[in-house]
């Protein structure tokens, strides 16, 4: 199940170079000290965390650093473009430290997020006819992947084992 939606901007084009990632050195960003641990960490990380579950990773390096200060600072980042950040509907916000084209699919069941790669991440629009546009120029898109993780699946199959 997947839904199609209009809200992010990104660039349309059949060439993934407009993809491309934003680095610290093109950001007009001031890259504090406590910035730079954030961002380290966000890219360690292929969890998607929340900025609470930063916080905890961030304030074993920082430890007088605060949870209102990875807020902030992850909200800078991804309006800088060097994170992005992830709002699935109904979920608190969680922040993706890789840039590069890519979607995510999210489990169901416990709400883990992964990355996954196909022809639309890689800078290829959807193209409905252009009547379906209704006027519109397209600014950009959003596709919502949603299904039951390998590990949920695992112990899905794992109790009606022993149920039997």
């Amino acid at each position: 199940i997947y839904t199609l939606s209009l809200h992010d901007a990104l660039p349309i084009s059949t060439s993934p170079s407009v993809w491309s990632t934003v680095t610290m050195e093109q950001s007009a960003l001031r890259m504090t000290y406590q910035r730079e641990i954030i961002l380290e960490e966000l890219k360690k990380t292929k969890t998607h965390p929340t900025a609470d579950e930063l916080y905890s990773t961030v304030k074993q390096r920082i430890p007088h650093i605060s949870l209102a200060t990875v807020y902030r600072n992850l909200e800078t980042l991804a309006n800088s473009g060097l994170v992005r950040k992830l709002e699935v509907t109904g979920r608190q916000k969680r922040f993706d430290g890789n840039t590069e084209p890519h979607d995510h699919i999210t489990c169901t069941v416990c709400q883990r997020i992964d990355d996954i790669v196909h022809p639309l991440s890689e800078g290829q629009a959807p193209m409905p006819q252009s009547a379906a546009w209704h006027g519109y120029r397209l600014t950009g898109w959003s596709v919502e992947y949603f299904g039951i993780c390998p590990d949920c699946l695992q112990k899905s199959s794992a109790a009606v084992t022993d149920n039997t």
